[in-house]
């Protein structure tokens, strides 16, 4: 077994995911569930959560969960990918974070996490694997990490701080089903 397989996934965090889980108080959860996995965010994601700290401090979590590395670009090639994908999605304040996400994760072969579905579709098309909060916890429920019933609140606490999904709590088992999430 390879030392990547060993390790589990790997996997880049947007700000949008990251500040969800923060704000419900289940960052802890989160990276529990990812226990085995490597996680990482960028500097400029880490940059968004810190700008956000004055009016929402528990975006702090981020800050000290030791579970999330630096996902630093700085290699002649990754400022390359990253000016790339600031052309694709977009160079607004709003679009660095994922361009920065989706650069990192071209460069070092990880999966990007975003819930942010017109960049998802930029991703995509350019050969991204790209997935979302839904993506996750369907598979915590695949692997037992999670039961559906668990998962429902999960999805009720991260709607409730305004992290827009497809489904409820309550509606998660049906929908992930008919996306071919959960069989």
């Amino acid at each position: 077994m390879s030392d990547a397989a060993a390790l589990g996934r790997q996997l880049v965090f947007d700000t949008m995911v990251l500040s969800a889980f923060a704000e419900a108080d289940r960052l802890d959860v989160l990276g529990s569930m990812l226990a085995g996995d490597r996680c990482y965010a960028t500097a400029i994601v880490r940059d968004e959560i810190r700008r956000g700290l004055a009016t929402r401090p528990q975006l702090s979590a981020v800050e000290n969960a030791e579970w999330l590395e630096h996902g630093d670009l700085a290699t002649d090639a990754e400022l390359a990918a990253f000016l790339r994908w600031t052309e694709r999605v977009g160079s607004t304040d709003h679009d660095l974070g994922e361009a920065s996400v989706f650069a990192f994760a071209e460069i070092h072969g990880t999966v990007a996490i975003t819930d942010d579905r017109p960049a998802t579709r930029v991703a995509r098309t350019y050969g991204l694997e790209v997935h979302g909060t839904l993506w996750l916890i369907a598979g915590f429920c695949t692997t037992g990490k999670l039961t559906e019933h668990a998962a429902g609140g999960l999805i009720d606490a991260l709607r409730a701080v305004g992290l827009h999904l497809p489904c409820t709590g309550s509606q998660f088992p049906a929908w992930a089903r008919d996306n071919g999430l959960l069989q």
